[in-house]
């Protein structure tokens, strides 16, 4: 396992300073703000720490409300909205500085039999035969970013937005993405299921900006809000296929909408997001990777 995942699973793994109340830290990376799918998996896992073992989330909706300050912990508030017999619904707000920065809902559900469909995975070519996303740019930038440094292998199918801003004609609104931590993890579904939140929000916005010829320092951006469900069980420490698009850009937000496959080719979770994207001055003095 690799430090970057170890260390991220110690930042999800939450202090119960209450029945209902949690706290989070934020990794030290001199981040101006805290990443917006740190905050969406910690909620994730406040919610499910009140939720009984045999209920398994089936969907979330969340806001970004105000940038989180990383040099502070973060205080989770989870509100017992609803214990059904079949499902069990959850309110999180986080909290800083006396602050909702976040809140997030959370319905959790009895594993049940019904009608069986899903969309097919798109055709594409095996994660082993793809570089790493590290390799990739340091070809850009003739170094590794500091932002490239995460607990999960990317392998992109497609170009980079910083590949799209050089070269114009390889622009496009699809971007199809590899990802698997950078170790195994324990048999813990909400684990997995709350790393695939985290690593939601690592790419989604870039294919806005992949769509128009542009990257990170041309655009800054933020996450607003985001939507998952979760289809069905899957390993975050194996390979899933993130099939993200961008059906739409206005009045400086963008939308960007994803459907992750598992090895197998079965839909195990959909995404939605829409984000802020203000154009900026183009070259920037350091490429930067997005902050949600």
């Amino acid at each position: 396992m690799s430090e970057s995942l170890k260390d991220l699973l110690e930042i999800l793994d939450l202090e119960r300073i209450e029945v209902d109340i949690f706290r989070g830290r934020s990794p030290d990376d001199r981040m101006q703000r805290v990443f917006g799918g740190q905050v969406a998996g910690q909620a994730l896992v406040a919610a499910g720490r009140t939720v009984p073992d045999d209920r398994q989330v089936h969907s979330l909706h969340a806001y970004f409300i105000r940038p989180g300050d990383p040099a502070v912990p973060i205080v989770y508030l989870v509100d017992r909205v609803r214990d059904g017999r079949s499902f069990t619904t959850r309110r999180v707000a986080a909290v800083q500085h006396g602050k909702t920065i976040f809140t997030l809902s959370a319905s959790f559900h009895i594993p049940e039999t019904g009608l069986e469909h899903a969309a097919a995975m798109p055709e594409v070519p095996e994660p082993g035969e793809l570089r790493p996303y590290h390799e990739r740019l340091e070809e850009v930038f003739g170094k590794v970013p500091s932002f490239s440094e995460r607990p999960f292998d990317l392998r992109f199918v497609g170009p980079l937005s910083w590949e799209a801003q050089r070269d114009p004609s390889l622009a496009t609104d699809e971007n199809r993405v590899w990802l698997k931590t950078v170790g195994e993890l324990p048999d813990d579904q909400l684990l997995h299921v709350c790393l695939m939140t985290y690593a939601s929000d690592m790419t989604l916005l870039d294919t806005v900006l992949l769509a128009h010829g542009k990257a990170w320092g041309d655009v800054s951006g933020a996450s607003l809000d985001h939507a998952m469900w979760f289809h069905r069980p899957f390993r975050a420490d194996d390979w899933l296929l993130y099939a993200q698009e961008a059906p739409n850009a206005s009045g400086a937000l963008g939308l960007a909408r994803g459907q992750v496959f598992n090895r197998q080719g079965e839909l195990v979770c959909s995404v939605v997001q829409e984000g802020l994207l203000r154009i900026t001055d183009p070259e920037p003095s350091e490429p930067s990777g997005p902050s949600g």
